[in-house]
């Protein structure tokens, strides 16, 4: 049986909802978020994630096995697309025909930047006035962003870079470089080289809600530079990361494997 709310019932409900969404857009006037930290930052602090497939493809994409429909998060270019020079292009599709057995997510890889931010894995940001330190739950990833003048390390490559931030405003801006070229964008095979330098914006614009922007700079993949747009939503249901291990092979998880090892059939 259908069952029909009253008029007046459903005004109610509808009245009680907006109330709440009025009383959080007044907790957040634009260009002055309330939470602040004791030395008088914004306050990041807590346990976010991404609800969107970026993690599988950057742009608009249709659903296949093991990948949900999405739109895109790429902003600039306008229509989506990423700015690959032509041997890049080839390069991306080759990717993309291999991606179950070249992604290096699915070889248990660290993710780098900036695809760390929006894998399908809670991740957690904890703050000082020198420093900030993004955690995720992926096999324990840990991205240390100083705040204070720090020299870069000549030569320095590995799969997440070397960070340092500061803050404009409201807005902590990280700038990354020193990749070792290894990591993918997403699992549709967009990537780039060591050249990459990532820089990340990340602003609270409502009480459980971050605007996370990427501009990415890649001369040796890439025509130009373009950028990328999403939300980062709080957990308001725990506050600390879970562990999420990753085994590329099964005796690695405790499983033995019948034939991996010499005299076993």
């Amino acid at each position: 049986m259908k069952r029909i709310f009253p008029l007046g019932i459903a005004t109610l409900v509808i009245g009680v909802a907006l109330a709440g969404f009025l009383r959080a857009v007044e907790n957040y006037p634009a260009g002055a978020p309330p939470l602040r930290t004791d030395f008088g930052h914004p306050n990041l602090e807590g346990v976010w994630q991404a609800r969107n497939t970026a993690h599988f493809d950057l742009q608009d994409h249709a659903g296949a096995y093991g990948v949900s429909a999405g739109l895109g998060v790429v902003i600039d270019p306008a229509d989506g697309s990423l700015p690959y020079q032509d041997w890049a292009r080839v390069k991306k599709e080759q990717n993309f025909a291999q991606r179950e057995q070249e992604d290096p997510y699915n070889k248990c890889y660290l993710a780098g930047v900036p695809r760390t931010m929006y894998l399908p894995h809670a991740l957690q940001i904890l703050q000082t006035d020198e420093e900030v330190a993004i955690l995720s739950e992926y096999v324990h990833t840990t991205r240390w962003i100083p705040l204070t003048p720090l020299d870069r390390y000549p030569g320095y490559e590995s799969w997440m870079g070397d960070s340092r931030g500061r803050w404009d405003g409201n807005t902590l801006v990280i700038e990354t470089s020193g990749f070792n070229g290894s990591t993918w964008f997403d699992h549709a095979g967009n990537f780039h080289s060591d050249a990459l330098k990532v820089t990340e914006r990340l602003t609270r614009t409502a009480p459980d809600v971050l605007t996370y922007e990427a501009r990415i700079e890649d001369a040796k993949v890439f025509t130009r530079p373009w950028a990328m747009r999403m939300l980062l939503h709080r957990a308001t249901d725990r506050a600390r990361l879970l562990e999420h291990e990753c085994y590329l092979y099964a005796e690695d998880a405790g499983r033995r494997v019948v034939g991996r090892h010499p005299g076993e059939n």
